[in-house]
């Protein structure tokens, strides 16, 4: 499981968006998003790198969480 912070987000449609990013990259099985939160949980074994650059290519702020 690998959880990001992702700042940017301001509505349910910014969680779908970045949802359906992270959902495309290889070896993610599942992938949760908080709006509330601002962070997502990704399950599978997705390249962490990978992850990071889907959430940027749909113009929000990601890191990988502590």
């Amino acid at each position: 499981m690998i959880r990001l912070t992702i700042k940017g987000m301001t509505c349910m449609h910014c969680v779908s968006a970045v949802k359906k990013a992270l959902e495309a990259v290889p070896g993610v099985k599942r992938a949760e998003v908080s709006l509330d939160k601002g962070q997502a949980v990704v399950e599978g074994e997705p390249d962490p790198q990978a992850l990071l650059a889907a959430v940027r290519d749909e113009g929000y702020e990601a890191q990988i969480a502590g």
